[in-house]
């Protein structure tokens, strides 16, 4: 097999499309080897993974709860790194911004000044102070980065750890709930996000996150901040030169980036758990980051695979009860697919075509014949 460079690699959606498809595919046939050794029919396992996942109305539900954090993360992502500041914090914003809508929430209690405040007024306000407070963590990273040339990868990272002892403190200690464990009061169920599925726990979250995929869209592929941004983090050499003023872009850029993450902790807070705990996150920053990298950092192509990356954590455990798989079979698979849609842009830049024969090998296979 020869390979050859291509004059100019593939952007087109539906080349882009075929190869994350392909490779969702190939690492579900890779999964079947790893499930023979437990299961006499492999298909079994498929079955019951996505029976729990969209059999029901109720998996369904679940699914999309767990999926709506992810989605928020992702297009956080989308805006950082499409801006070329490659921040990953988003775990540290999911959390600050968790700890102000439960602050915002506890106002309630006890006839509090939020008690009688319409739902759709309170939401947009703690939406708004939660997008805030994610907003200021990270772009207090994009300061340092445009104003003192800061290493944002590893001061993001290490901020992930202040913002989480941040919160242990609060749920320790000013918000702490009575008991031992460490966790804020149950939150009023006024300050609930409503069921928008009756018979099942899926929440308005998923609307949310709906409504900041299209907002992020809009804004990267319509709006001239969104175009500055983009050309910002092709080439920032470029941007300056055209006039756009790159650090004050790299702050703007993480400012979106963060307030978006922290609307993540929000529906968390007032959709699933209806409190702060210790380890709210379980590492959702992290996972939308592959959500992000995973859609080619296209806020569109976020939520359908958003929603396939939390199909299979919801399904792993089924598939576990019901074949005697281990629910590690699924991570495997994550992996596999994150690996072979990272490979696949291989095949946007290279053709690979069938070695050719020379004139002179076809002219001596004759002769020999």
């Amino acid at each position: 097999m020869l390979f050859e460079r291509r004059l100019a690699p593939v952007d087109s959606p539906l080349a882009i499309a075929g190869c994350m498809i392909g490779s969702v595919v190939l690492a579900f046939l890779i999964g079947i080897i790893l499930v023979m050794p437990f299961v006499s029919n492999p298909i079994d396992a498929y079955v019951a993974l996505f029976d729990a996942s969209f059999g029901s109305l109720r998996g369904f539900g679940i699914t999309l709860n767990r999926a709506t954090p992810l989605i928020l993360v992702a297009l956080g992502t989308c805006v950082a790194w499409r801006s070329g500041f490659g921040y990953l914090g988003f775990d540290g914003c999911l959390t600050l911004g968790a700890a102000a809508a439960t602050w915002y929430a506890l106002l309630a209690l006890d006839g509090g000044v939020t008690a009688s405040m319409p739902f759709l007024a309170f939401l947009l306000i703690a939406s708004i102070l939660a997008f805030l407070v994610g907003g200021a963590w990270a772009g207090g990273v994009g300061v340092l980065r445009s104003r003192f040339g800061g290493n944002e990868v590893l001061i993001s990272l290490m901020a992930n750890y202040v913002a989480i002892l941040i919160v242990q403190f609060l749920v320790s200690g000013p918000m702490r709930a009575t008991g031992n464990l460490p966790m804020s009061p149950r939150l009023p169920e006024t300050t609930w996000l409503p069921i928008i599925i009756p018979g099942t726990r899926t929440h308005a979250g998923i609307l949310i996150a709906l409504l900041a995929a299209a907002a992020i869209w809009l804004l990267m592929s319509r709006m001239r901040l969104g175009y500055e941004f983009v050309v910002t983090g092709l080439n920032p050499r470029a941007a300056r030169y055209g006039g756009i003023n790159v650090g004050q872009r790299y702050v703007l850029a993480a400012v979106f980036a963060g307030g978006v993450a922290a609307l993540a902790g929000l529906v968390e807070v007032l959709g699933t758990q209806h409190r702060l705990l210790d380890g709210l996150s379980g590492g959702m920053g992290f996972i939308g980051i592959v959500v992000a990298l995973l859609a080619k950092l296209n806020p569109l192509a976020v939520v359908p695979i958003a929603i396939l990356y939390a199909a299979l954590s919801v399904g792993a455990d089924a598939m576990q009860r019901s074949t005697d798989a281990p629910s590690s079979i699924i991570f495997i698979l994550q992996s596999l697919i994150v690996l072979f849609v990272i490979a696949s842009d291989f095949l946007r830049y290279w053709t690979i075509r069938p070695p050719m024969m020379s004139r002179n090998q076809m002219g001596s296979v004759k002769d020999a014949g």
